[in-house]
């Protein structure tokens, strides 16, 4: 593995690098507080496939990190840090110090989302659960970070860089897992508010409220609820976010526990325009979407009138995200016999939106099937009308988790079973365009109607997801508990049942297509304590992804003897990774290093099949990935200074060129794969003591490339975010009064991402074989600076 493009990085990313250097010998050259302090990750007792702390959370790297005795590599944001970060912030922002954490956002606010890859791997390849509740998007495993939590309700946000653990319940994981928790209630009763504004018009106010134990002290209650909004940073637009936690613990006795959670999102957001370098080029930065609507054509009955669609970028009150989603589960922990433990966590999952707006013209004459429609109400079916349409999902997904867990001399065991059905249902209907531009129903709930009171559809798709796995792990200790012995092995089983109707948008007749996948994931780990402090570990692990939905609708099917079939079969996409670690875990603080291999199989894209010479959703080919992790956290030394750092180096390599067109081939063999720098260094510097505290954060992510091909390279760069706060005095009954400042990248650095799809080629590539066209990748562009201001206060 070549590092050279690290020593050659720039004079910024050497300067983070001794940052990091300087963390790991911090944790040796400092005095510190007592070991017992530091904060210990721990399996949940509760939650299936989740972390709990032990000890205190801001005792090492400013809550950065956390001692690890798991058999892989794994990294974990504690309280202690995303407690000071903005409020409206999201998961990737807060996990994006971690190694191996490539991500960007929309905007500094992090109420529009973005994206996340670890180790070359796309969040849709990545397992995500929240209080041990699957998230990503049953039919393509999208991930949508801006949805899920409230800041202030989260207590761990864990990564597993390479495998997913035995009992996650997960189809769609050829990477790891990423797990979020949310804290119980707390013990006392305590209402906290908070309000935020600051640039960008940003408004949030949260409220919490806390019942305190009751009944006997066995019971416990929270409800929160918030709303926040904000202002686009380029071009016209906005988001509005609702949302609603609560949650409950029932300590039946010391052995038996229930808890429950409901987390409810509403959100409504205007669009970012990606534009392609081109554009960005000759546009500039804040290029977007329209700011002015073409006119409408008013109607005359009896004449046809003849409406043109909006050019793109269409206008910005059409380019819209409407969604509203809720996670519904219950887990309780129940004692059957001595050293044996029952868990069972029954969910749902609720969603519903949509989004891809365009501004279209259709015929009333013939744009709709069965018949002429009056569409514009000017009395006669002669006219070519404007509307929107967009593509709404709406998906219903209950599931049950259930293990049995017990101890057997040194042994560990767990047998467990996942099993749930989502009824992923995708359509595309049309709306009126007001006068003004804007859409006569956002939610595409009002629809325009064919003549038999039907909606028009673009797509009329219905996936029935069923998907579930047997698993059974044994946790062995050996030599005195120094060693540790995973053994495990997880069996998932995917069906999907995929119904399209004809259509507007498909001429085909209704037709069904039904595919299993299934594969058998072994894994095993061994860790073991060379003494009290320092341990080595390795893993190995095969993963899976069962291909998604919209591989068997559009342009991926075809009629072969009277019978709709896929253009090509698709395999599910596997993986083997391999992790080799080193950790130091001292009372002075921690260090972990980890050497990975990946070998990616079936990766799945859209290619040329060779069999077909059809361009469809296929399999195309093989990758290697492989790399090296560097974490570093230090206890509080020189009486309140805390250190933490991160170090990715990898390298990626397609194994395979890819059939492009039906006659050429791209020569992508030997490449680097798309969103995949091979250098990305984080570092953060606290200083904490009494009411006070300041953190400095520094991330440089190397150059990574936006096609196969490596012919648009994306450059480096390097941000920095600075947050203050100070605790005032208790005032009666205010508890706790906290101003918080948060300045998101301060040096106001321009920068762009590579948009998550992956692109073949941006230049147009001629061989003798042929001629393959280029197509310009999109990207997303770094926000500028953003100033925050928050102040909370508990009243008890």
């Amino acid at each position: 593995m070549h590092h050279r493009s690290f020593f050659r990085a720039t004079p910024v990313a050497r300067a983070l690098a001794v940052l990091l250097a300087g963390a790991a010998a911090s944790a040796f050259a400092q005095q510190a507080t007592n070991e017992a302090d530091q904060p210990r990750a721990k399996d949940d007792n509760v939650r299936i496939g989740t972390v709990v702390i032990t000890g205190q959370g801001d005792r090492l790297g400013a809550g950065q990190m956390l001692k690890e005795d798991v058999a892989k590599a794994r990294s974990t944001v504690t309280k202690a840090a995303t407690e000071k970060d903005r409020a409206t912030g999201n998961p990737y922002q807060a996990l994006a110090m971690l190694p191996s954490i490539n991500t960007f956002n929309h905007d500094a606010t992090g109420l529009f989302g973005g994206g996340l890859s670890v180790r070359g791997f796309n969040s849709d390849q990545l397992g995500f659960t929240i209080n041990g509740v699957p998230v990503n998007d049953s039919g393509n495993f999208a991930v949508y970070p801006q949805e899920y939590i409230d800041q202030e309700n989260v207590c761990t946000m864990s990564v597993a860089q390479g495998s997913p653990d035995s009992e996650s319940p997960h189809a769609g994981a050829t990477g790891g897992n990423v797990s979020i928790s949310t804290c119980d209630p707390e013990d006392k009763r305590r209402v906290r508010v908070a309000q935020t504004v600051g640039g960008l018009n940003l408004s949030r106010t949260f409220v919490r409220v806390d019942s305190g134990r009751f009944a006997d002290g066995r019971a416990k209650v929270f409800v929160s609820l918030s709303h926040s909004q904000a202002d686009k940073w380029k071009g016209e637009g906005q988001a509005k976010r609702d949302h609603l936690d609560a949650a409950f613990r029932f300590d039946i006795n010391q052995d038996n526990v229930i808890l429950g959670s409901l987390v409810y999102n509403r959100a409504v957001n205007n669009n970012f325009y990606n534009m392609t370098l081109a554009e960005l080029n000759s546009k500039g930065y804040y290029y977007d979407y329209s700011t002015t609507f073409k006119p409408r054509v008013a109607g005359v009955n009896g004449t046809a009138q003849v409406e043109s669609a909006q050019s793109a970028p269409i206008y910005y009150g059409v380019a819209l995200n409407p969604f509203e989603n809720a996670i519904v589960s219950v887990s309780g922990s129940f004692k059957v016999a001595k050293d044996t433990y029952l868990k069972v966590q029954p969910y749902l999952w609720y969603g519903f939106g949509n989004g891809g707006w365009s501004d279209r013209a259709v015929s009333e004459a013939t744009g709709l099937s069965g018949g002429a429609v009056d569409i514009n109400g000017d009395g006669d079916t002669l006219d070519t009308v404007r509307v929107g349409r967009a593509s709404v999902t709406r998906t219903h997904r209950p599931g049950v988790t259930a293990e049995l867990n017990t101890t057997w001399g040194d042994h560990a065991l767990k047998f467990g079973l996942w099993y749930e059905r989502a009824d992923h249902r995708q359509t595309q209907p049309i709306t009126q365009l007001n006068a003004d531009g804007s859409p006569a129903d956002i939610w595409l709930r009002d629809c325009i109607k064919r003549s038999t009171g039907v909606c028009y559809q673009g797509r009329d798709w219905d996936t029935i997801s069923t998907a579930y796995q047997a698993y059974v792990s044994d946790n062995m200790t050996f030599m005195g508990d120094r060693g540790l012995l995973t053994l495990s092995v997880r069996t998932p089983h995917v069906t999907r049942d995929v119904t399209s109707a004809q259509s507007e948008g498909q001429t085909l007749a209704t037709y069904r297509i039904q595919r299993d996948y299934n594969e058998v994931l072994p894994q095993a780990g061994v860790r073991f304590n060379l003494d009290k402090q320092q341990q080595v570990f390795a893993n190995i692990a095969k993963n899976f992804k069962a291909p998604p939905n919209f591989a068997f609708t559009g342009s991926n099917v075809r009629l072969v003897n009277g019978v709709i079939t896929p253009y090509v079969e698709i395999k599910p996409e596997t993986s083997v990774m391999l992790d080799v670690g080193y950790r130091l875990q001292t009372n002075l603080g921690s260090l972990s290093a980890t050497v990975f291999n990946a070998d990616f199989k079936n990766r799945q894209a859209t290619a040329t099949d060779q069999a077909t010479l059809v361009s469809t959703y296929t399999n195309a080919g093989a990758t290697n990935n492989r790399g090296l992790e560097l974490e570093a956290g230090s206890a509080p030394f020189f009486g309140g200074f805390t250190v933490y750092g991160s170090l990715t180096l990898q390298k990626s390599k397609l194994k395979d060129d890819l059939q492009a067109s039906t006659a050429v081939k791209l020569p992508t063999s030997g490449k680097q794969m798309t969103l995949t720098p091979e250098t990305m260094v984080a570092a953060a510097l606290q200083y904490a003591a009494g009411p006070y505290y300041a953190r400095l954060k520094l991330k440089h992510t190397g150059k990574q490339y936006a096609t196969l091909m490596n012919d648009e390279e994306t450059p480096a760069y390097t941000t920095g975010d600075l947050d203050f706060g100070y605790k005032f005095a208790d005032m009666g009954i205010v508890k706790s009064p906290t101003l918080r400042l948060n300045i998101s990248n301060i040096g106001n650095t321009k920068y762009r991402n590579p948009s998550s799809g992956t692109g073949n080629n941006a230049v147009t590539y001629t061989s003798t074989a042929g001629t393959v066209a280029g197509t310009a990748p999109t990207y997303y562009l770094g926000a500028p600076r953003l100033v925050t201001l928050s102040l909370s206060a508990d009243f008890q």
